[in-house]
C-alpha cells in the first residue's frame, strides 16, 4: 500500500507515484478526499454492558467452536 497526504495550492493538481515493481499491470484506485471528509467515527456509547445467564431444565448446551466456523 502506499499513503501520501497532500495539501494543493491550486485547484488543478498534477503528480506522479513512483510505485513498489509488485503493483505494475495490476488495477489500481486512487481516492481523494479531504481529511475531515473521512468517515464519521461515533463516540462509544456510555452504555453498561451486561450479560444475563438463563438457566434451563433439560441438556446443558456445549458450545462447540469448530461446529460454528463451518463453512
Amino acid at each position: 500500500m502506499v499513503r501520501t497526504t497532500i495539501i494543493s495550492e491550486q485547484d488543478i493538481l498534477q503528480f506522479s507515484l513512483t510505485l513498489p515493481a509488485h503493483y505494475v499491470g495490476k488495477e489500481l484506485e486512487i481516492l481523494v478526499f479531504a481529511k475531515d471528509e473521512g468517515l464519521e467515527r461515533k463516540n462509544k456509547s456510555s452504555k453498561k454492558v451486561s450479560f444475563t445467564v438463563l438457566k434451563t431444565k433439560g441438556k446443558p448446551f456445549k458450545f462447540n467452536r469448530e461446529e460454528a466456523n463451518e463453512r
